[in-house]
């Protein structure tokens, strides 16, 4: 059994910046690919981020202002996010994959409002 905690959601402002953050019970190897989803209100939950070992790849609308990495711990899983836009607004999920079984964090709300 693995849990993942996410925190670091918040209100901030259009222009702001937030580190969200995801705790893994187990250490994340580099074979453990590591996601970001986010679900803004009334809309699909949608991908935003992946790490996989080195490679890292972003959807289009956060490209240059998202980053996502790991700690050297291991265990820690974070999503800086830089230059919010409303848009930006949700729930922000971390998602990874322990012993072939794939693992959901219970989500951190960003809102991003003036």
């Amino acid at each position: 059994q693995v849990q993942l905690v996410e925190s670091g959601g918040g209100l901030v402002q259009p222009g702001g910046s937030l580190n969200l953050s995801c705790v893994a019970s187990e250490i994340i190897t580099p074979p453990t690919i590591m996601r970001w989803y986010r679900q803004a209100p009334g809309k699909e939950r949608e991908f935003v981020a992946v790490l996989n070992g080195a490679i890292t790849y972003y959807t289009d609308s956060v490209k240059g202002r998202f980053t996502i990495s790991r700690d050297n711990t291991r265990t820690t899983v974070y999503l800086v996010m830089n230059n919010l836009k409303p848009e930006d607004t949700g729930d922000y999920y971390c998602n990874g994959d322990f012993g072939g079984r794939a693992y959901w964090g219970q989500g951190t709300q960003v809102t991003v409002s003036s």
